[in-house]
């Protein structure tokens, strides 16, 4: 491709790309958290989509909610779970299963407080093509 060609192709790509953007400054990004995918499909208009998480000690996962539904199991660590009203609504330890509620109405953040990391096997079930989850502004709690 020439390169005049690329560019009038990719500026408009880039300030599409830019302006359809969520802003990062209303969102609580994650912070400490990586994660790994281990299997992925699509069913019948579904993404299943399992993943290893690892969140280092201190590391937040950021306030946001999921499309779908999220099934785990705490593999190591300890997971404090907090809901969008800042209430600790679960305390996950290694060997403990987690569920979490799809929807806007289900704002809420994980946070490793312990010392070693966090580590989770995770399923989603979304819509297919949906994001895993979807990055919100702190409901008001006085910590990110």
């Amino acid at each position: 491709m020439k390169p005049v060609q690329f560019l009038s192709l990719a500026v408009p790509v880039a300030l599409g790309l830019a302006i359809a953007a969520p802003g990062s400054a209303s969102a609580t990004p994650a912070d400490g958290v990586n994660g790994i995918v281990m299997s992925q499909a699509t069913l019948n208009g579904k993404d299943y989509i399992s993943r290893e998480i690892t969140i280092a000690p201190g590391g937040t996962t950021g306030w946001h909610y999921h499309p779908g539904q999220v099934f785990g199991v705490i593999r190591a660590g300890t997971l404090t779970h907090y809901d969008g009203d800042c209430s600790v609504d679960g305390v996950y330890s290694a060997g403990d299963a987690i569920t979490e509620r799809s929807g806007t109405g289900y704002v809420h953040e994980g946070r490793n407080e312990g010392s070693t990391p966090l580590v989770m096997w995770v399923l989603y079930i979304d819509p297919a093509g949906s994001p895993l989850a979807v990055d919100m502004p702190n409901p008001g709690c006085p910590f990110q």
